[in-house]
């Protein structure tokens, strides 16, 4: 084993893997760097915080910035396969985490967007050795994946009945209830079919009323739709084996079943 390489596995070790306390220490140390940053860019939000502190809010973001930077670098090279990391949902948020900063110099106000740092904050699953949640996520994740043609039909269908719906309420009461185009009639159809009721726009006629009272009703079985069609594929698949906490040295996929012996995504041994 040459030394380039046993550099870069205990590099993997620490940063991928919380099976050591140098990997767990690591990992709480992301952890709270990651709470602290979103916490300066909550503050840099209040004006007279911003006011008082606006120099040591820039320093601090900047600072956590370059090193979120140096992380998401190490850990590009001490993977076997950097792109497919890159490519990964984690790789991509690692990348978010760090963007806005640095687009916040061509685009005032961007740096706002900081705040999906606290996405990683999943990594604690595996710090805490809470497999079981990982489990858990993992059956959602497929139950979304698929039950998505059966919700992408629901809506679809949904879609459609909001036109209908907006283009009749608009026949119905026309403008002079508020109703002044289609669109803006559709708008109507979607807040009173979810159920949400602003009020800025109501029926005034007996017949737009009831056409209203329709809609309501029709609200609430709808809602109840997609619901029970992930609850559906979720007992489905929550017969899976049970995941551990080890991480792929090439693909630094994570999410594998506790008896794995090979990477189910880059086949590599784990």
């Amino acid at each position: 084993m040459s030394s380039t390489t046993s550099w870069r596995e205990k590099l993997h070790e620490v940063i991928f893997e919380a099976d050591t306390p140098v990997g767990k220490w690591f990992d709480i140390a992301l952890i709270f760097c990651i709470l602290a940053s979103v916490l300066v860019v909550m503050l840099d939000s209040v004006a007279p915080v911003r006011r008082a502190y606006g120099p040591l809010l820039y320093l601090a973001e900047w600072v956590f910035t370059i090193l979120f930077t140096i992380e998401y670098i190490l850990r590009l090279i001490c993977v076997g396969r950097p792109l497919k990391y890159a490519r990964s949902f984690f790789g991509v948020i690692d990348l978010l985490a760090i963007v806005p900063t640095y687009l916040s110099l061509v685009l005032p106000g961007s740096q706002y967007l900081l705040v999906i740092r606290m996405l990683r904050i999943i990594r604690v699953f595996r710090v805490l050795k809470l497999v079981q949640y990982l489990q858990e996520a993992a059956v959602l994740s497929r139950a979304l994946r698929a039950s998505r043609r059966k919700i992408f039909v629901f809506l679809y269908t949904v879609f459609i009945m909001v036109i209908i719906i907006g283009s009749l309420m608009y026949m119905i009461e026309g403008e002079k209830s508020g109703f002044t185009s289609i669109p803006r009639s559709i708008y109507w159809a979607v807040v009173t079919l979810t159920t949400v009721g602003y009020g800025d726009i109501a029926p005034q006629t007996p017949l737009g009323q009831t056409l209203a009272t329709l809609v309501m009703v029709m609200g609430y079985g709808i809602i109840a739709v997609p619901t029970g069609i992930v609850t559906v594929e979720m007992e489905r698949n929550a017969q899976y084996a049970r995941l551990s906490t080890q991480s792929c040295r090439q693909c630094a996929a994570e999410g594998h079943d506790s008896d794995a012996i090979y990477c189910k995504y880059c086949g590599e041994k784990l």
